[in-house]
Order: structure tokens, then C-alpha cells, then sequence
């Protein structure tokens, strides 16, 4: 998540509808704690549960390829092109039609990743994405491997699952996100008005292991909310509107376009409450990420179960907004 300045809170474009718009095109392109099962369904396929194994098997590579370049995965910088190389490749061995978008940001070139699964409407696009750089000063695992890493196991579980949805499915992992939402603005920019328009939502997942976590749901397309809302009340876990990363993630290109959004949240620098721990646990007074932006955002720097809980509701909500 980029860096809070004043103003931080992005001006909203079109309001979009309480119901996802339907379009899309198909443009080129150890263990958690046991938990419980997902919410009961009736809907033609149920999502599966995204093994948390795996999901940190990728934040410990995240975090060797810091280590390896280093100590960060920023913009323009070698542990990025690295990041993005380890993605790219879990997605084309399972299948994807991926492509890399060029850009330019801070005298740096940046990349864009983005993966196709084939088959789907061509006509409406559920989209899913996080962004993959870090800061300069850190690894950037929370933020935002965590992210990066949940998206993309959620992407290797289609893959794996044999899933046909209804709707296509893309996947996105962001460059320079920390220099201002450099990437997804220019993805949105470089979409035609009716590309934009086809997209019937974006989902975005920015820092979702915060190790004093609380659970927050963006409260921008109602639909969106409520499959989320759905899914943590489900197993047991209230959660609270997000407010702390309003306007400053990868969704804000996209709702500026009047593209419906959503996502989920941890937390980051501001301080869990009371109220709070008394509904999460964790901590009264610290903040939710001591570690935000800082070296210390490490692979020890994870809350295994808000890792976990939070990849598997990244899962349902692909699964249900995508049929």
C-alpha cells in the first residue's frame, strides 16, 4: 500500500450499480490453525480451500528474492523483475495466457503482469489483482506478498480445479504501486471506454497478514461487499468497513473508471482499538502492521490465520462472482 499523504482519498468516478455490470473482454494478454469450512452454497461450484502451505511457500520465495537483491522487490529495482519472473512462470506452466505491461515510473521502467484462464464470457471479465512491488526499504512480505501470494494461489486453484466459470477470469499483479498506483493506473488508461466498461468488477487485496490483523471489507459495489460479508460471517468473523486504505490501492484507478470494486484489508500503521481486540484479538494501542514499510516486513512479520482466512475468501468470492 502506498505511502498515506493528505489528501490521500482519490476522488470516486462513476458510482457503480449495486449489482455487478455484466461485460469483459479477453484482451491479450507451517500450517494455519484449523479453521472452519466456507459458508454453504447453492451455487453450481463451491470454492475450494486455498491451502495456507502453499500461499506462504510463496512468501518465503518472495522473501528470498529480497534477500537475494538487496533486501527490497521495488519498482525499477532487481528483486521485482525477479518477483515477477517466479509469478509469471507459476502461471504459464498451469496454463494462463499471461502478458507483461510496460510502463515507465521515477525514471525506472515498471511491469505490469497480467494472466488470461482461458475460456469464460468474453463479454464480462471478473478481475482479481494486488500489487507485487515493495518499498525500497523492506521486503515488502505483508506488504504486499501477502497480497501477491493469495492472488496467485487462487489463480494456480482455478487452474488446478478445472474450473469452467461463466464469466473470464483475469489476474493482475501491479508495478509501482508505492510510488502513487503507478501500474494500475496505466492498465485502466490503456483500455478503450468499452474494455473498461466490460469489466464487471475488480477485486483487490493489499496487505492481508498483518500479524495484529483486523478483517476489512471495502464497502464500494454492494455486491462485492456482501459476498465478502457472506463469506466472514460464515465461519464466525465479524468484520468492520475499510477505511484506513481508502483511495490509496490499485482499486482506485479502477473505480475512478466506474468499474465496480472491492477487496479486503488487514491493516496497516493505524492503531487496533479496544472494541477491536476485543472482537479479533491481538493487541489494544499497536498498530495493526508494526512493520508497515519497514525492514522488518519479513516472513516473520505473518498472522498465519488472517493469511489464511483471507486467501480462502479471496477464493469464494472469485467462485461466486464469476458464475
Amino acid at each position: 500500500m502506498k505511502l498515506l499523504h493528505s489528501g490521500r482519498a482519490l476522488t470516486a468516478g462513476a458510482v457503480a450499480v449495486a449489482t455487478l455490470m455484466a461485460g469483459g473482454s479477453a484482451a491479450g494478454a507451517a500450517s494455519a490453525p484449523a479453521h472452519p469450512a466456507a459458508p454453504a452454497t447453492d451455487t453450481a461450484a463451491a470454492a475450494p480451500d486455498i491451502p495456507i502451505a502453499n500461499v506462504k511457500a510463496h512468501l518465503s520465495r518472495l522473501q528470498s528474492i529480497a534477500t537475494a537483491n538487496g533486501g527490497n522487490r521495488a519498482h525499477g529495482r532487481a528483486g521485482y523483475q525477479a518477483s515477477l519472473d517466479y509469478v509469471k512462470a507459476k502461471l504459464d506452466a498451469a496454463g494462463f495466457t499471461t502478458r507483461v505491461q510496460q510502463f515507465s515510473a521515477s525514471g525506472r521502467t515498471g511491469y505490469n503482469l497480467i494472466a488470461d484462464w482461458p475460456g469464460g464470457d468474453a463479454h464480462q471479465v471478473v478481475m482479481t489483482g494486488s500489487h507485487l512491488d515493495s518499498v525500497v526499504s523492506g521486503p515488502g512480505i505483508n506488504d504486499n506478498g501477502s497480497g501477491s501470494s493469495a492472488v496467485l494461489e487462487t489463480a494456480l486453484a482455478v487452474a488446478g480445479s478445472g474450473y469452467h466459470p461463466t464469466k473470464h477470469l483475469r489476474f493482475a499483479w501491479w508495478g509501482a504501486e508505492e510510488l502513487g498506483l503507478v501500474g494500475s493506473r496505466h492498465y485502466v488508461d490503456s483500455l478503450g471506454s468499452a474494455e473498461r466498461a466490460q469489466i464487471s468488477g475488480y477485486l483487490n487485496f493489499d496487505m492481508i497478514g498483518s500479524p495484529n490483523p483486523g478483517y476489512f471489507v471495502y464497502d464500494d459495489d454492494p455486491t462485492v461487499e456482501k459476498t465478502f460479508k457472506d463469506y466472514f460471517a460464515g465461519i464466525g468473523i465479524s468484520t468492520e468497513i475499510e477505511t484506513e486504505g481508502d483511495g490509496r490501492s490499485d482499486h482506485a484507478p479502477f473505480k475512478n473508471a466506474g468499474v465496480p470494486v472491492g477487496g479486503l484489508f488487514s491493516g496497516a500503521d493505524y492503531r487496533k482499538t479496544s472494541a477491536q481486540a476485543a472482537k479479533w484479538g491481538g493487541t489494544v494501542g499497536q498498530p495493526f502492521d508494526r512493520c508497515y514499510h519497514s525492514s522488518c516486513d519479513t516472513t516473520a512479520n505473518i498472522d498465519d490465520t488472517a493469511l489464511d482466512r483471507n486467501s480462502d475468501a479471496i477464493a469464494y468470492a472469485v467462485w461466486e462472482l464469476s458464475q
